[in-house]
């Protein structure tokens, strides 16, 4: 947030990470979401299209105060979505990011028990050889622990549009800064 941000003071260089599966919300839900953050003057970390995923992601989740999942149909089949999950529940448990999860198009049950695609996606990546069976199981792991967190779920919202907005009043919510200590002069009496 721009006047009234405290990331950089913090040591954030981000507001907002926002992690999502982009063949399926990057044209339609996360660039709405993102505008709208972006016109609130939140700071966010959406990665370019163009851009590789990698360290540069991992890097701007460690340095963000807030990270904004999005799960979606294909959400697990993306190996990167979910290397990005166990690096942002692991800022949420040492740094105390706040997680916040919108299931968009998608039931959380599913994902809890790893039902439909969740289920064939994490099949798959065990399948291949590149990938590592202990890493597999953090990300069934993180999955279960990610729809534990209060959240969103798209299908409770007529629109985009009141989702969004919710969300971001939310985000504002939680990255205002706290208030200082009232002075004498304020008016308040002492209790002691």
């Amino acid at each position: 947030m721009a006047a009234s941000s405290s990331s950089s003071g913090l040591g954030w260089k981000y507001d907002v990470f926002i992690n999502f599966r982009e063949e399926d919300t990057r044209r339609g839900f996360v660039s709405h979401l993102y505008k709208a953050l972006h016109q609130k003057q939140v700071n966010t970390f959406i990665d370019a299209e163009e851009l590789r995923k990698g360290a540069e992601h991992l890097t701007a989740i460690r340095e963000s105060r807030l990270s904004i999942v999005v799960f979606s149909q294909n959400y697990a089949s993306s190996t990167w979505c979910l290397k990005e999950l166990v690096q942002i529940l692991e800022c949420q448990h040492t740094k105390n990011q706040i997680v916040v999860p919108i299931f968009y198009e998608v039931d959380p049950y599913d994902i809890r028990k790893l039902k439909r695609s969740f289920a064939e996606a994490l099949a798959k990546h065990e399948l291949h050889s590149n990938v590592d069976v202990k890493e597999v199981q953090s990300w069934r792991s993180a999955l279960a622990r990610a729809t534990d967190l209060a959240g969103w779920k798209s299908q409770d919202y007529e629109n985009d549009a009141k989702l969004i907005e919710e969300i971001v009043g939310y985000v504002i919510g939680r990255l205002i800064p706290i208030s200082p200590t009232p002075s004498k002069d304020d008016g308040l009496e002492s209790t002691g």
